[in-house]
């Protein structure tokens, strides 16, 4: 089957809202310049993630943009913008997430981050004290900010399968945080099928698909602008509940985690091909 890239997407700070890309370069780390920084908790030495969103909701409403090698720019809910290397980003992140943090770019040695419950989450809502567990990083891609895997996809199709079951009919991509929007003539969730399978975009990028993508509490986050949305996470919990990995239980799940075969460089509209 064929289709489209729809979208390419990268995010410069883990946690943060990131940038829409016309084109770009896509290797072992995934698309350049992705999940280059992060934010660490002077006192706990977790990676801030919000995962958490007891902590660390108020990371969506930073906005991260920027290529390697250059610096990236962080601008502020008030419009106020920090540069990664100016030498106060620390204090001012600290003040703007009441919490002592420190942009980093490699993860520390046993690097980990919080993942709260995320049916807990919806339960009991977003402040309230739910299970959290410690999720390490760089599992597929050592040295990286990567909870998982380097390159994080989602079809329009799923997209529009969970909309079809939201009042206002519309889920914006950008709750899921994928890398590339597939356009695949396939039915909703049809990711779950393409585990082991190779997606060619382009003429060289080659992925393998390795995972679902168990969804955490993020999609029912307000994202800058948009507003809270429980059903984001509520619809696929209901509709697609699958064990992504042979030791996890049924988890919500929207999209497909992959690795890259071959790197390439991409451009919206660059042709997809599952195999």
């Amino acid at each position: 089957m064929t289709g489209r890239l729809a979208q390419l997407w990268r995010y410069p700070v883990k946690s943060m809202l990131g940038e829409r890309l016309p084109a770009g370069d896509v290797g072992p780390a995934g698309v350049a310049g992705d999940r280059r920084l992060a934010l660490r908790h002077r006192g706990t030495g977790r990676v801030a993630s919000a995962k958490h969103p007891r902590l660390w909701r108020g990371l969506l409403a930073l906005h991260a943009t920027g290529a390697a090698p250059g610096p990236v720019r962080i601008t502020l809910a008030d419009g106020r913008a920090v540069s990664s290397v100016d030498p106060d980003v620390d204090d001012v992140l600290s003040r703007v997430l009441d919490a002592p943090v420190t942009l980093i770019d490699r993860p520390p040695t046993g690097a980990v981050l919080d993942r709260a419950d995320p049916d807990a989450v919806l339960a009991a809502g977003l402040t309230a004290e739910v299970p959290v567990d410690a999720s390490p990083l760089g599992a597929a891609a050592p040295g990286t900010f990567f909870d998982f895997a380097p390159v994080h996809l989602v079809t329009t199709a799923t997209l529009a399968r969970v909309a079809a079951e939201l009042p206002a009919g519309t889920v914006e991509a950008v709750r899921y945080r994928p890398n590339l929007v597939l356009d695949v003539d396939v039915d909703g969730f049809a990711e779950n099928d393409w585990v082991g399978r190779e997606l060619r975009i382009g003429p060289e990028l080659v992925l393998r698909v390795l995972a679902p993508t168990p969804r955490c509490a993020v999609p029912t986050l307000a994202h800058g602008p948009l507003p809270r949305q429980g059903a984001a996470l509520r619809v696929p919990a209901r509709l697609n509940r699958v064990a992504p990995l042979p030791q996890l239980g049924p988890q919500p799940c929207v999209g497909a985690y992959a690795q890259v075969v071959r790197s390439g460089r991409v451009v919206q509209g660059s042709t997809v091909e599952v195999g």
